[in-house]
């Protein structure tokens, strides 16, 4: 089974996907399952689940950004309104979440929360390859580390548009994809997503404040 677990929609500031478009393009692409992770919400999570088929699972999440930078929650089943680091922590736990640090060594991104090994006691695994990374010593630092702090590696493309799809996840044989992200029984693929993306992300976000 293959897996995009870092997908944003709509419902992210920076992201335009239609929720029922994203089943379709990744049903074509060949994803058995995937995880919303829009910014700082899971609305567009629980709405791509309602298209949610036997041929595609949806895991809900979100991507929030707290003061010491972004962590990703899995396995959601409620909004998690703090911005806090330790209480975002905390609130994914209370909901048998499972805790993702996405892109942690991606020195371009101002949002980046990049763990020390005293941070290892709050995280579940690690984005080892994200495909937005520009550059790949990011991703092979994040492989390092985890596997330096005994920490799980998983992997998202990060996707904002429709071509970024599928670009990068997990595979897996287990059934249960939250028992195999924790134990570890999975393997990341990945490829890197055009240049071109990142400045059409770019576009979006100064169109919205400016419309703003």
């Amino acid at each position: 089974m293959k897996y995009d677990l870092h997908i944003h929609s709509k419902y992210s500031y920076d992201g335009i996907l239609e929720p029922k478009d994203i089943i379709k393009i990744a049903i074509k692409r060949g994803l058995d399952g995937l995880a919303i992770t829009d910014h700082n919400t899971v609305k567009g999570a629980l709405e791509v689940k309602k298209y949610e088929t036997d041929d595609l699972k949806v895991i809900v999440g979100s991507e929030i950004k707290t003061e010491r930078g972004e962590i990703i929650g899995l396995f959601l089943e409620e909004e998690i309104n703090s911005r806090d680091f330790c209480e975002v922590i905390d609130k994914i736990k209370e909901q048998n979440g499972v805790v993702v640090v996405p892109h942690p060594f991606d020195k371009l991104r101002k949002s980046t929360f990049t763990p020390t090994k005293d941070d290892v006691k709050f995280i579940d695994c690690i984005e080892g390859f994200n495909s937005r990374c520009v550059f790949q010593k990011y991703n092979k630092e994040a492989i390092n580390f985890a596997m330096k702090q005994g920490l799980k590696i998983v992997a998202g493309s990060d996707a904002h548009f429709r071509n970024e799809i599928g670009n990068a996840g997990i595979e897996t044989n287990e059934e249960d994809i939250r028992k195999a992200i924790l134990s570890g029984k999975i393997k990341i693929f990945g490829k890197r997503s055009s240049l071109i993306n990142h400045a059409m992300t770019k576009a979006i976000k100064w169109w919205r404040k400016w419309v703003k």
